[in-house]
């Protein structure tokens, strides 16, 4: 019998708790911005491309924010802003915070 059954403690062992308050691990964490910024590059490929752009526009405006991958639960965005990572921009719209160096 261990420490924590003898004395009818509901927590577990320091080596079993999960690394992140909400239980998402840092390899989910990962994997979420790596698609993240995958989708927000190919997203602003995909509008600089467009040719619907007319002879007196200014050019490219760029891609600040986009919807995340819905391969990932909200909880995996909402933990990622939290972590300072990403900024959401509203209606279900998030952008990548920029570092300053």
């Amino acid at each position: 019998m261990t420490d924590n059954q003898q004395q009818g403690s509901d927590i577990p062992p320091a080596n079993e708790l999960p690394t992140q308050a909400s239980g998402i691990t840092p390899e989910t964490l990962k994997s979420a911005m790596k698609a993240f910024k995958k989708r927000l590059k190919l997203t602003a490929l995909d509008e600089d491309s467009s040719l619907g752009r007319g002879p007196f526009s200014s050019g490219a405006k760029g891609v600040y924010a986009i919807q995340p991958p819905n391969q990932f639960p909200r909880e995996v965005w909402e933990e990622l802003c939290r972590l300072g990572k990403l900024r959401n921009s509203g209606h279900g719209m998030y952008e990548l915070v920029k570092v300053e160096s």
